[in-house]
């Protein structure tokens, strides 16, 4: 979803992303990354109204079930929406084609937050990976 996607390209992203993580239209949704304001506005033209960014929603609650980190700088990107996601939550991220060293400090990542990498479709802008965590809040616990 980079500056360079046509709107055509754009709407393909978003319809992997949620076909990837099923939210439906009550489900709270944190958009974190380069293109999430992009991503905001398309999602809430489908209906999604429980839809925020860090910039809309100033107070990280751990309330959102779902995830979806857009752009160049996803690492960073899953660090902003760690603190928003639930102990029970799924995310989708778009891995940019091209970087496979990227991809595998995402995966790393997701690893450290909790989650389990149950997907992944390859789109023309690179790739997508949906992950799931469960009970997260009771690992950071134990540990």
């Amino acid at each position: 979803m980079t500056g360079l996607c046509s709107a055509l390209d754009h709407e393909r992203v978003v319809d992997v992303m949620v076909a990837l993580t099923r939210p439906s239209p009550l489900d709270s949704v944190i958009i974190t990354g380069t293109e999430s304001m992009a991503l905001y506005l398309s999602l809430r033209r489908r209906g999604f109204d429980r839809v925020a960014t860090p910039a809309t929603c100033r107070t990280p609650r751990q309330r959102h079930v779902i995830g979806m980190v857009t752009g160049q700088h996803a690492v960073t990107a899953l660090a902003q929406a760690s603190p928003f996601l639930s102990a029970n939550s799924a995310i989708a991220v778009l891995v940019e084609s091209g970087k496979p060293e990227f991809s595998m400090s995402i995966r790393h990542k997701l690893q450290q937050m909790g989650f389990r990498i149950e997907a992944g479709v390859s789109c023309r802008q690179g790739f997508a990976l949906f992950a799931c965590r469960r009970g997260f809040s009771q690992l950071e616990k134990a540990a």
